[in-house]
């Protein structure tokens, strides 16, 4: 079992030597509900895409459903693919685009993704925003039935390997993925009830195929903490045997392009809050008959954090120094009964405790014990997850100011999901 678990991980990581070079452009993976002032991650876009009276922004919203399904179409609540093009179009304008452009494919056009005059806009553009919605949408929309490039998406990706940054948020991150996609489900139900191909209600699917194929470091997933999906990837991950998966929160961004001094590609976390980086190459699966998996490695990056994925390198945002000998706190939270934010413990307004595991493992680091503990919203079997601070991966926190604001950021957290 150990020699195939290291041949496999070797496997991987040979795949992505030849990304050392990366001479693509930049990727700016949003995690979704990116707020209209984010400067951070707005004005980022417009630099890697030229700068400021120079960058040519294509938005792409075929992810939002068409003006022919939405009853506020044409009016100031519309929330259609058209609408939502235009809303990007004028909002990126106002962070220094020289021109933003909706590109008119959707589902009521999906002919347009061959159409020369939308592959000639696109062919103009210096950089690419694909909105959120459902990424279904634009499989449908951007390639073929043999989920081929159309040659929308062919140009797209012509403009991106000339250097063109390609931005995405929620179902626009999600689509950049190269491996299996992540297409529905919640933490609790993954670990309840396993994997599927088909989307369902709670249970988790995903797509064999993947994404469109920009992003090859691991699995990808969006609203990450907000919606407790730790338990969602992780399965997934172990399933599909992949040994890495990203995580990114909402209203933050995992920036992915090549460093010219390092000679290999670097990610950095741009917004507000942060990024999981799990790391399954020391996984050990449970024996019992409920579903167990010991020994999985996560990071917790936030802004200015960066992760060099070919070396396996982080490096800690300068503003932030080391917890070790100076945490506030003789002990962890009381261990919680919600780690994965479960939508069964809602109000009106949301889920009652979003972000649940940020807040717990953060704050052991805060701590001077070494372990903890949160347990899931449902029963039957309840399951736990086992937050460590190990001696042996070097876990780590770290703790400062960046922009005004204090971000926690740790390294290497054992982490088991077990029954109980």
């Amino acid at each position: 079992m150990m020699v195939s678990k290291i041949l496999r991980c070797t496997l991987f990581l040979l795949a992505l030597l030849p990304m050392a070079g990366y001479g693509a452009g930049p990727l700016v993976l949003i995690g979704g509900a990116i707020k209209d002032d984010n400067a951070a991650i707005y004005q980022r876009l417009i630099q890697l895409a030229g700068g400021s009276g120079q960058a040519r922004i294509g938005v792409i919203t075929a992810a939002s459903i068409p003006s022919s399904q939405d009853p506020d179409a044409g009016t100031a609540n519309a929330r259609n693919a058209q609408a939502n093009g235009e809303f990007y179009a004028e909002l990126l304008k106002t962070y220094g685009a020289a021109d933003a452009q909706w590109i008119p494919i959707d589902l009521d056009n999906i002919s347009n993704n061959s159409n020369p005059q939308v592959v000639a806009q696109i062919n103009g553009m210096t950089g690419f925003f694909f909105g959120g919605g459902d990424q279904s949408r634009l499989t449908q929309t951007l390639q073929t039935a043999t989920r081929a490039d159309s040659p929308a998406l062919a140009a797209i990706r012509a403009r991106h390997n000339a250097g063109a940054v390609l931005a995405g948020t929620s179902a626009g991150t999600a689509i950049m993925v190269q491996g299996p996609m992540i297409t529905g489900g919640e933490s609790y139900e993954a670990l309840r009830y396993g994997v599927y191909t088909s989307p369902g209600g709670d249970d988790l699917s995903y797509d064999m195929q993947g994404g469109f194929g920009f992003f090859n470091y691991g699995l990808l997933d969006t609203h990450f903490s907000e919606r407790g999906r730790q338990g969602r990837i992780v399965r997934l991950a172990d399933y599909t045997q992949v040994p890495f998966a990203f995580g990114v929160d909402e209203n933050t961004a995992l920036l992915v392009q090549h460093n010219p001094t390092l000679g290999q590609v670097e990610m950095e976390v741009v917004g507000e809050n942060g990024v999981f980086i799990f790391d399954l190459r020391n996984k050990e699966r449970g024996t019992g008959s409920s579903y167990a998996l010991y020994d999985v490695l996560g990071s917790y990056l936030t802004a200015g954090d960066r992760y060099r994925p070919v070396t396996g390198q982080f490096v800690i945002a300068s503003g932030k120094t080391s917890l070790r000998g100076r945490e506030r706190y003789s002990s962890a939270l009381t261990a919680t009964t919600d780690i994965f934010s479960s939508p069964n413990n809602s109000t009106t307004a949301g889920r009652r405790k979003p972000r649940e595991f940020v807040k717990v493992s953060a704050d052991l680091f805060d701590s001077r014990v070494t372990s903890t503990l949160g347990r899931t919203y449902e029963s039957n079997p309840r399951f736990r997850v086992d937050l460590i601070k190990s001696s042996q991966f070097d876990s780590h926190g770290y703790q400062g100011a960046i922009g005004g604001k204090s971000m926690l950021s740790y390294l290497r957290l054992l982490m088991d999901f077990r029954p109980n």
